[in-house]
């Protein structure tokens, strides 16, 4: 439980910072409403891949 907690708060952090030096370099700002749900929708994305890999891999998809 506490491993999946720290991939969540790293992935978002990652995430952010991503989002965050694309939108600064290439539009100049980095609003932290769109930085953040951008993000978050990326980490929803990565937990729906892991799922999949995962049922995949147990052969039950």
């Amino acid at each position: 439980m506490l491993r999946e907690i720290i991939i969540l708060i790293a992935a978002l952090a990652g995430f952010a910072a991503a989002v965050a030096g694309y939108l600064a370099v290439f539009h100049g700002e980095a609003p932290l409403k769109e930085t953040l749900s951008t993000a978050f929708a990326a980490v929803i994305g990565l937990y729906a891949g892991r799922y999949l890999e995962r049922r995949l891999a147990d052969g039950r998809a």
